[in-house]
């Protein structure tokens, strides 16, 4: 723990020198998926910086101990809209059914070839990073309708840019996210109500621990014909990617966000980390067998 609190006081350190505006006390943000990681996160800095927060996770044990950390927190999965409707019922019974902004952080990764992802699990997939973040953005766009203002940040990925192989399931569900927005976008185009994408590159977080429980959860990779390649690109991987240098810490990701809520006219997406511009520079740039050759080395 000592490790994260000094963590946590060099990013907020970072925020305070970088971003001195102070947040007006009645913006208020929900945040999904606080458990880990970029949520846990952003809603510590975001609290700390005078937002409301209303932060949430799926599980009873990460709402207490979000509540032991000083944060308002709410059982909130995803997967399940009866839970989204309760908890923002709670919530707007505090705020005068006014609601600021949301931060659509809740996801997950599944790794494995395509041919080895059943659609069972496919599905799965895309019941948290879609299905889920569609149901939410649902039920708040008529709250910010009715105020006449509000902010919606979907949280993609360089994978919603470009596609890795082993990562079929993410790539296509965060490759929803990016059509699904873009959509939005043009459908509220004529009111306040921003729908702003962020794609994130590789941060530190218990992001790919996570995936490689779904990985022994789903794949039977000791009988796929990429067994070998499994264990060099995913099970082999963990400790060089926690030492690259393209892995960032999340504040690379909170400023953005920031950026995204405090922004008179914020811009429609946000790119964090140095891969994410590069990859997605390369995607508008290169052709497809060429872009290819690339990401088959990554």
């Amino acid at each position: 723990m000592g490790l994260l609190n000094a963590l946590y006081m060099n990013m907020l350190l970072y925020l305070l020198i970088n971003f001195a505006k102070i947040a007006p006390m009645n913006k208020t943000i929900l945040i999904t998926g606080c458990s880990s990681g970029i949520g846990y996160a952003a809603a510590h800095y975001l609290h700390a910086r005078g937002y409301s927060v209303f932060a949430s996770a799926r599980k009873a044990q990460d709402v207490a101990r979000l509540k032991d950390e000083g944060l308002t927190a709410y059982l909130l999965d995803v997967t399940k809209p009866e839970t989204i409707s309760q908890a923002l019922q709670e919530i707007l019974a505090q705020t005068g059914g006014k609601l600021y902004a949301l931060f659509n952080n809740a996801g997950y990764g599944q790794p494995g070839a395509l041919e080895d992802i059943s659609t069972a699990v496919l599905k799965e997939q895309f019941e948290t990073n879609l299905f889920g973040l569609h149901e939410l953005t649902r039920q708040v766009i008529p709250i910010m309708r009715a105020q006449g203002y509000g902010r919606i940040l979907q949280h993609s990925s360089v994978l919603g840019l470009i596609a890795l192989r082993f990562r079929g399931a993410y790539n296509a569900s965060k490759y929803a996210i990016e059509g699904l927005s873009d959509t939005l976008r043009l459908e509220l185009a004529e009111e306040e109500i921003y729908i702003i994408t962020i794609n994130t590159g590789p941060v530190h977080s218990d992001f790919r621990k996570n995936a490689t429980k779904k990985y022994f959860e789903h794949v039977d990779g000791e009988n796929s014909v990429f067994s070998e390649a499994y264990k060099r690109e995913l099970l082999g991987q963990e400790g060089k990617k926690k030492s690259s240098s393209f892995t960032k810490n999340p504040d690379v990701v909170i400023a953005n966000i920031i950026n995204a809520l405090e922004s008179e006219k914020p811009h429609p997406r946000y790119y964090n980390t140095f891969a994410t511009h590069l990859l997605g520079f390369l995607k508008r740039l290169l052709p497809t067998a060429l872009l290819d050759k690339i990401l088959l080395k990554i």
